[in-house]
C-alpha cells in the first residue's frame, strides 16, 4: 500500500504521514528533506542557491537516510529548499530515488508537494492536507520557538505566503492536489482529530 500525503508548509502533512506510517508499519519518507538537504549542501559549499549544475550534482549525491533533521528544519533551510525545488533538473534527479522508496515491498508513506501528482500517481490513497496561512504561520512559530529559534510571526507568515506562490506557480510539478486526492483542512483540527480523519480516508480507499 502506497499512501501519498501532499500539502503546503506547516499544514500538518508530515505529522500525519509519520502517524500513518507507524499505524500501518510502513516506511516513511519526508521528501521535503531531500530538497532541504540539497540546499544545505550548496550552502555548506558556499555555492549560489540558483546554480542549477551544483544543485543537480548535490541531488545526485544524496542518500535517503543520512539527514540531520534538526539542522534541516530551520526557516532558512525551508526557504532555500523552495528555491532548489523549483528547478526541474533537481526534481528530475530526485524522482527515481523517491519512486524506488515507494516501491519497497509492502509499500510506503511519502509526504511532499508532488507525491500524488508526479511521484506516485497510482498511490492507493492520496490526501492533500491544507490549513489557512495564518494557522500554519502560528504552528511554524511555535515549532521554531520550541527549538529555541527566533520566531517572528509576521515574518513567518510573509515567508509562507511567498513560498506558497513559488511552489504553486512553478512550471514543473507545481503544488496542487491530485484529481483523486481527498482534501483535509486541518485549520481547526487537533492533531488527534486530523489523524483520525486521515485514517478514515485511507481505510475508505483500502475498502
Amino acid at each position: 500500500m502506497i499512501i501519498a500525503i501532499d500539502g503546503p508548509a506547516a499544514s500538518g502533512k508530515g505529522t500525519l504521514a509519520r502517524r500513518l506510517a507507524a499505524h500501518y508499519g510502513l516506511p516513511h519518507l519526508d521528501t521535503g528533506l531531500l530538497y532541504r538537504a540539497v540546499a544545505a549542501s550548496l550552502i555548506a559549499a558556499d555555492r549560489d542557491l540558483h546554480d542549477v549544475g551544483a544543485a543537480v550534482a548535490a541531488a545526485r549525491g544524496l542518500g535517503l537516510t543520512e539527514f540531520d533533521e534538526d539542522s534541516l528544519r530551520g526557516r532558512q533551510m525551508g526557504e532555500a529548499a523552495s528555491i532548489v525545488a523549483a528547478m526541474p533538473e533537481v526534481r528530475a534527479a530526485l524522482i527515481e530515488a523517491q519512486r524506488n522508496f515507494a516501491g519497497r515491498p509492502g509499500g510506503a508513506v511519502l509526504d511532499g508537494r508532488d507525491i500524488g501528482t508526479v511521484i506516485c500517481p497510482a498511490a492507493d490513497a492520496k490526501i492533500f492536507v491544507t490549513a489557512s496561512p495564518e494557522t500554519r504561520a502560528q504552528r511554524r512559530a511555535l515549532e521554531l520557538a520550541g527549538r529555541g529559534e527566533r520566531a517572528d510571526y509576521a515574518a513567518i507568515l510573509a515567508e509562507i505566503v511567498k513560498r506558497d506562490a513559488r511552489d504553486s506557480e512553478r512550471a514543473d510539478a507545481p503544488l496542487k492536489p491530485a484529481a483523486d486526492a481527498v482534501r483535509l483542512d486541518t485549520t481547526k483540527m487537533s492533531v488527534e482529530a486530523a489523524f483520525a480523519e486521515s485514517l478514515r480516508i485511507v481505510e475508505s480507499r483500502r475498502r
